[in-house]
């Protein structure tokens, strides 16, 4: 019988094996909830309560975090697979009028909605089947970057933090795990100067980008045995700085490791309430 031939490299997911959440800022806790629960129709976390300080949102595997303080803007935009487009334009709609006095605003398109939280974050909302078979949850978080600085980034993620990345002319694609991604877009038009706001991500080698980063000045926080943070993107050529996003990187034997988040099923209500669909099960028909 004849050896069969595979391609072994599809299955290397390199050393970020998940991106956990997207924490931004917000001044008003009520209307946050009020966006991200009613409108997107993600789920508050049950379990880890801050009181009126903050508010952590369940979306599949990953989380929004959203702490009490000015508003921070994301230099980019937040990527998220939602089960049912149709049920999420008529949240939008539904949440329209009490944010007309805000940024808000939502765009249907052929295959997402584009829309812009209460004070300005972009998230773009896909249907299932553009990103395997995710069906909720967060595949992608894209910075736009000033011109010239995808093919340094490209090399810092793939020789400090050990991924695979793919570099096209003006773009950069940074895989993480199974089917995350982060992408860093050259545009002209870069929004505004770094204001905070970070990423958590979880590494299989934990030590080995600490020794370059420490070695640089570059770690901005040594939280505790199983975190530590930074926020400077350097060029490993030449040690020259080509973007600020703060990363909280944790090792796998932090204690929030694939730790199981709850999701509410947001198509159901008190209107058309069904007796077992309280929380989101994927369908099995999405291959």
């Amino acid at each position: 019988m004849p050896q069969r031939s595979f391609s072994r490299s599809r299955g290397d997911v390199g050393n970020i094996l998940s991106m956990e959440h997207v924490n931004v800022t917000v001044p008003d806790q009520a209307l946050a909830t009020f966006f991200y629960v009613n409108g997107l129709g993600f789920t508050r976390d049950p379990y880890i309560d801050f009181g009126p300080f903050n508010v952590w949102v369940n979306v599949g595997r990953q989380q929004f975090h959203l702490p009490t303080a000015p508003p921070q803007v994301l230099r980019g935009r937040v990527g998220v697979v939602v089960p049912q487009i149709d049920s999420l334009i008529e949240r939008l709609s539904r949440v329209s009028k009490r944010l007309r006095d805000t940024n808000f605003h939502f765009n249907p398109r052929k295959n997402w909605v584009d829309i812009t939280c209460p004070w300005g974050n972009q998230i773009r909302c896909h249907a299932p089947g553009n990103f395997g078979n995710l069906q909720l949850g967060i595949p992608y978080v894209e910075f736009t970057v000033c011109p010239g600085m995808s093919a340094g980034i490209g090399r810092f993620y793939e020789h400090v933090m050990g991924c695979r990345t793919t570099v096209q002319k003006n773009s950069v694609m940074v895989s993480i795990g199974q089917q995350q991604q982060l992408r860093f877009t050259e545009n002209k038009k870069i929004n505004s100067e770094y204001d905070g706001h970070h990423i958590a991500i979880y590494v299989a080698n934990f030590s080995g980008p600490h020794n370059f980063l420490a070695k640089g000045g570059l770690v901005t926080e040594e939280s505790d045995q199983h975190q530590y943070r930074f926020q400077k993107i350097v060029d490993p050529d030449n040690g020259d700085v080509m973007f600020e996003i703060e990363h909280e990187v944790r090792s796998l034997f932090h204690p929030m490791y694939e730790r199981h988040l709850i999701n509410r099923n947001a198509s159901q209500s008190f209107f058309d309430y069904q007796r077992g669909r309280d929380m989101f099960v994927p369908s099995k028909s999405t291959s």
